[in-house]
């Protein structure tokens, strides 16, 4: 499998998962839930959008992994999960959430992960 499919697995899978964790205090504030919507309600909605996400991510893992044919180790796999999740999440909160906003800090973090991502793809 093209390394970039895993990439782009990765990228819709966290998609996913942004909107499953974060989406319902976007639906609180556009009133469409709200604090009277009982928790487990909360809870399932996520776990359906969910649901999606793990479609997404097993693949990518399973697919991408170097043990089944794919292109990339555990770790490399892992380290590009979190900077893509870190990455969509940026994005959601800067386009959904107004209030939100990026600081010097928030981009030395970024670079920082992109270090990571360099370290972890290093010949050994």
């Amino acid at each position: 499998m093209n390394g970039w499919w895993t990439v782009g697995l990765l990228v819709v899978s966290n998609i996913f998962m942004t909107f499953a964790w974060y989406g319902q205090l976007k639906l609180s504030e556009m009133k469409v839930i709200t604090s009277n919507t009982p928790l487990f309600i909360v809870i399932l909605l996520s776990w359906a959008v969910a649901l999606f996400e793990y479609c997404f991510m097993v693949p990518a893992n399973r697919y991408g992994y170097l043990g089944n044919g794919g292109q990339f180790s555990l770790l490399q796999l892992k380290v590009m999960q979190e900077v893509i999740s870190l990455l969509v999440f940026t994005v959601f909160a800067i386009l959904l959430f107004k209030g939100e906003s990026l600081h010097w800090n928030h981009f030395l973090a970024f670079c920082l992960l992109i270090a990571a991502v360099y370290l972890v793809f290093m010949e050994s």
